[in-house]
């Protein structure tokens, strides 16, 4: 038996950790009907850094599956340039009246029947981490040795905006914090804290209850 083969076995078991949070605040009434639509959006440009595109995405696709038709960010955009692109779409619900007097806007909701914007603030960021792998190439082979770990933070926050009344209805927020670790006994073996997918699944959920008209959040 190779010496190694106690730290392969708990390498083998180890695994990526993470704490996950979700809250929601609800401000308003909802509820969705069968053949209504929501749309999310990344947080615009004139408010700070733009959401990844991938996390949006990822909860289009949560939300879309058999509970709420979703509508994707960018094809909503496109059919109502400009005043949905990133530096000229509404900054609060404030600013809804005016742009729902257009007579384009007002058609392109009602002909999709839009009745939610969930408009997405967020990142995922690396917090910290440490550790030491040192790698070597010999004449009888190679291999690397060592341990590395790193933290990531995934938070984001959604607030929901009610068409129909013209009103911010509430916001969730969720929150996960993960640390991955790269034990390497000749081979790295990287054992990742999805904190992003999981951030996004959970999003997702809450925010299906949210819209469906559930009060517990």
């Amino acid at each position: 038996m190779s010496k190694y083969s106690g730290l392969l076995l708990i390498i083998s078991l180890m695994v990526g950790c993470s704490t996950a949070r979700v809250e929601g605040v609800r401000q308003g009434t909802t509820g969705i009907a069968e053949d209504e639509a929501v749309v999310i959006m990344a947080k615009s440009y004139h408010l700070g850094n733009e959401t990844e595109s991938s996390f949006v995405k990822c909860l289009g696709k949560v939300i879309n599956i058999d509970v709420i038709r979703v509508i994707p960010g960018e094809e909503f955009a496109d059919l109502l340039f400009p005043w949905f692109e990133p530096r000229t779409a509404p900054a609060d619900t404030k600013d809804l009246p005016a742009l729902m007097k257009k007579p384009l806007v007002t058609k392109t909701i009602q002909a999709n029947n839009v009745r939610y914007i969930i408009w997405v603030d967020g990142d995922t960021d690396k917090t910290g981490g440490g550790g030491s792998m040192s790698c070597a190439i010999g004449p009888g082979g190679g291999g690397c040795f060592g341990f590395a770990w790193w933290q990531k933070d995934s938070a984001y926050d959604a607030t929901i905006w009610d068409l129909q009344n013209l009103e911010s209805v509430g916001s969730v927020n969720t929150e996960v914090k993960g640390t991955s670790f790269m034990p390497a006994v000749v081979i790295p073996i990287p054992l990742i804290a999805r904190t992003k997918s999981k951030a996004c699944k959970g999003l997702a959920e809450e925010l299906a209850t949210f819209i469906i008209g559930s009060e517990e959040l």
